[in-house]
């Protein structure tokens, strides 16, 4: 079942959301690619992430991962088969792959590792510090009586009535 939704009237009353609307029209659209390379996507706490793809039959080297505005891509290419061997069945995947995943802004690669046929990708949101909520200090003299009486320390009044 496939509906379209129309995300014109939010287009016209939001500014710096095409983005977004993007991602969701381009999520709602019939999805052609492979379901090769299986993965899982983990959450590890409020700013840490993992993916999981299965890359059986893969090397390392035969392997390429490109983090660019905020596209993550992993390819896979196997190197040319030399034709000696003769596969009567051949269900490990033999061609090439390509996932790619939209990442959120400010989430950052911070290392892949390739073990046991499973290539694990760690991410990492980092927020730039002038991006982070800070609270602002407010000056001025709200509350005080307009006559502004200066507090004297209990000790130099003491000193002052001599």
């Amino acid at each position: 079942m496939r509906t379209d939704f129309d995300f014109a009237p939010y287009r016209r009353s939001t500014i710096g959301f095409d983005r977004l609307f993007d991602l969701l029209e381009a999520s709602t659209r019939s999805d052609n690619s492979s379901s090769s390379p299986p993965f899982n996507i983990e959450r590890h706490g409020d700013d840490r992430y993992s993916i999981t793809l299965a890359v059986a039959g893969f090397r390392p080297d035969e392997v390429e991962i490109v983090a660019q505005n905020n596209l993550l891509s992993v390819t896979g290419r196997k190197a040319e088969d030399d034709g000696a061997t003769q596969y009567l069945h051949r269900g490990i995947p033999a061609g090439t792959f390509d996932r790619q995943f939209q990442l959120a802004d400010f989430v950052v690669v911070e290392s892949a590792s390739f073990e046991d046929g499973l290539l694990r990708i760690q991410l990492k949101r980092e927020v730039p510090e002038a991006m982070k909520p800070r609270r602002i200090e407010i000056s001025g003299k709200a509350g005080q009586p307009a006559n502004d009486l200066l507090e004297v320390p209990a000790d130099n009044a003491a000193s002052d009535a001599a």
